[in-house]
């Protein structure tokens, strides 16, 4: 498979300011990029600079949001992978292909933002079909973590932390938690969204109890609605 296959195109820019964030969630996020801003100078104090991130939680809540909006915070390029399309049937080309996009990202100091990480960093027991072939994929994946170099940037996204393994959750130096927005954020959220469009158009029925996708699809659909709504009626306003 062509190592090109195997990367997510996804080329949308998203600032900060876009992705919705609990305080304690934006202040970890603004020193990681702060000490990644003033790596060299941090580095000449010989002190660490945190380059491998676990982004948990709820699905929809923002983590893919979040990688692409680090991405560019600091200028460097992102190269998304859902390990979920990468796992091979045989578990030896499953690490080569991971091993090469490590490589490349490496290489180019890019940020590297792997989703759904419990496909391949689960805790192996007694029900894997291999139990010893998912531990060298989880070995092989330990390595690469550890040699990632400083100046590249690791994320990785996990909808159930609770099943990855402890030996790789230990690589991660920063944990952001992500969890289901309450009313008074996602009233927020939909201000926002909806102030980008007219006031004839905006008029939704808010719901809650949703995450920020699903409320972003929800909104969306409402207004394209409403958009063609006013477009059939001045259509057959000029006919009559």
């Amino acid at each position: 498979m062509n190592l090109y296959d195997l990367i997510i195109q996804d080329k949308e820019q998203v600032t900060l300011h876009e992705v919705f964030l609990e305080e304690s969630n934006k202040e970890q996020l603004t020193q990681l990029i702060k000490e990644h801003t003033y790596i060299k100078e941090l580095q000449a104090y010989h002190l660490p600079v945190n380059n491998k991130v676990l982004l948990q939680g709820s699905s929809g809540c923002g983590k893919s949001m979040t990688a692409k909006a680090i991405a560019n915070a600091l200028g460097k390029n992102i190269i998304i992978l859902n390990l979920s399309t990468i796992v091979s049937s045989r578990i030896g080309e499953t690490s080569q292909n991971i091993k090469m996009i490590f490589d490349k990202a490496g290489r180019e100091k890019s940020v590297l933002f792997l989703d759904e990480l419990d496909q391949i960093g689960k805790s192996r027991g007694s029900d894997d079909k291999d139990v010893g072939e998912m531990r060298r994929l989880v070995n092989t994946l330990l390595q690469l973590i550890d040699y990632y170099p400083q100046d590249a940037l690791l994320l990785c996204a996990t909808n159930h932390p609770d099943i990855i393994d402890p030996a790789l959750l230990r690589r991660f130096q920063v944990k952001i938690n992500y969890k289901m927005p309450s009313k008074e954020f996602l009233d927020t959220f939909y201000d926002n969204l909806l102030s980008k469009f007219p006031e004839d158009l905006n008029s939704i029925e808010r719901r809650y109890n949703l995450s920020f996708a699903e409320a972003k699809d929800y909104t969306f659909t409402v207004i394209k609605r409403n958009l063609i709504k006013k477009l059939e009626a001045e259509i057959q306003s000029i006919k009559s």
